[in-house]
């Protein structure tokens, strides 16, 4: 146990130099999230004065995008960390050490989860200064709501790491474009029931769908839904099963056919 919590920290240490040697990295965890809060915060302000205050009164616009970049963000860390080793052709060079496929998929979580708190707390710290909003006032459902997040976002991050140990860098673009598509069904920004009938079983199929629901209740009632919660974590249960054992089986593909010594830009 000693030894593999020591190759996962080895790996850890690589990642946390990669970015105290390259500042616009640790830019580009802020940015982001910082970006899409502004905007959408001057939004919902020009929104609350331009409308009649009681349509407004219970705003979740910041909220949304808030949790909308915990999602995304932890799923970027993830398929970041394993797409810089395949531009570094450091795969290979993995694959031949100590290092378990297990112990690799815990250094990229660990890695994601360090990322995805320094870019949306910088982002909910600005939040604050500008438009008085207080994450903490989510309660206890902050965190429910974080960790749901965070295990999805892990899930689909496996998955596309998967598709690019089968494709190559040629698949690259999905390591930033993959949540996107799910987007519209989360309902980030509106309540599913707006949706196409056909289409509000598929929604409530992600376990995102769940969280944003839950979140527009406690931001609208003061009330946190934990049927809500708890369809969440049973939906992620599958999603972070299917996503560990897509990577492990393309982990395991790659290794037998050689394919790691062949990736890179």
């Amino acid at each position: 146990m000693k030894a593999s919590l020591g190759r996962i920290g080895a790996m850890m240490t690589r990642y946390t130099y990669l970015y105290l040697v390259s500042p616009i990295r640790i830019l580009e965890l802020v940015y982001w999230p910082t970006f899409n809060m502004l905007i959408w915060g001057f939004m919902q302000e020009y929104l609350n004065a331009a409308t009649h205050p009681a349509v407004f009164a219970a705003s979740y616009l910041v909220a949304a995008v808030l949790l909308w970049d915990v999602l995304f963000r932890s799923q970027l860390g993830l398929t970041l960390g394993f797409v810089e080793e395949m531009w570094a052709r450091n795969l290979g060079h993995l694959a031949v050490s100590p290092l378990r496929p297990l112990e690799f998929v815990g250094a990229l979580i660990a890695t994601s989860l360090v990322r995805t708190l320094v870019g949306v707390g910088g982002a909910g710290f600005l939040a604050t200064l500008f438009f008085g909003f207080n994450a903490l006032e989510l309660g206890v459902g902050l965190a429910l709501f974080f960790l749901n997040l965070v295990i999805m976002g892990w899930g689909v991050g496996l998955v596309v790491c998967a598709i690019l140990l089968r494709y190559g860098l040629a698949a690259e673009a999905l390591a930033w474009g993959a949540l996107f598509v799910l987007q519209p069904l989360c309902g980030v920004f509106y309540p599913v029931s707006i949706l196409p009938d056909w289409l509000e079983p598929i929604a409530r199929a992600l376990p995102a769908t769940h969280v944003f629901e839950g979140m527009r209740t406690v931001v609208q009632d003061g009330r946190l839904d934990t049927g809500l919660l708890a369809q969440a974590f049973l939906l992620n249960i599958p999603y972070a099963l299917a996503g560990l054992a897509a990577f492990l089986g393309s982990y395991a593909v790659a290794r037998r056919r050689g394919l790691l010594m062949s990736t890179g830009e």
